[in-house]
């Protein structure tokens, strides 16, 4: 089947009317569409950690269990960290989604091919990990009960999105590693979480 989805229309959706909705950005075009999306200080771009998008959203969950964490990663980061699959199926925390952007390429080291385009299903192996819902969605008739799935389905929650492969104008969000700690800190503990 081919893909049709586009990336950002994708990520666009996922962050539609979020409200506190907690989301980690992995490497590279996950984060630069997470901030094309609105940048927020609800979301923790990773910069410079390849393999680590779902783990940080494992611990995320873990520590606010009454809030809903949401990782956005690409395929390529998420074949990465596999055995992190096998640890959040092991884990199950009921209030952690995981959206696989999945355009089968590695587009921050030239566009090659990853192992989906050769058939590996991200999404069969989470559910062979435990999850309780993993789905591959390939059409905009899926998206909306994915992005539904995603914000409110018991957790742990996966679904990989097939998206055209394409190269976009990159939208940064800061660079500051210092930064962005301190700001997702005091937009999840308010302004007394420098001082903790």
């Amino acid at each position: 089947m081919k893909a049709v989805l586009r990336r950002r229309e994708v990520v666009r959706e996922l962050l539609e009317e979020r409200g506190e909705l907690l989301v980690v950005a992995g490497l590279g075009s996950a984060a630069w569409d997470c901030t094309a999306a609105g940048d927020s200080d609800l979301t923790f771009p990773l910069w410079g950690a390849m393999g680590v998008a779902s783990v940080t959203g494992l611990g995320l969950a873990l520590a606010q269990p009454g809030r809903r964490v949401l990782v956005i990663t690409g395929d390529g980061e998420m074949l990465m960290g596999l055995g992190n699959l096998a640890t959040i199926g092991v884990q199950k925390p009921r209030n952690l989604a995981v959206a696989v952007i999945d355009n089968e390429r590695y587009g921050e080291t030239g566009m090659q091919s990853t192992h989906t385009a050769q058939g590996v299903d991200l999404a069969a192996v989470a559910k062979a990990c435990g999850f309780g819902d993993a789905r591959v969605v390939w059409r905009k008739s899926g998206l909306k009960a994915a992005v539904r799935a995603l914000r409110a389905s018991p957790g742990p929650v996966l679904v990989q999105f097939k998206v055209v492969a394409e190269k976009l104008p990159l939208v940064l969000p800061p660079r500051d590693g210092s930064l962005l700690r301190s700001r997702f800190r005091r937009a999840l503990h308010g302004s007394d979480a420098d001082s903790e």
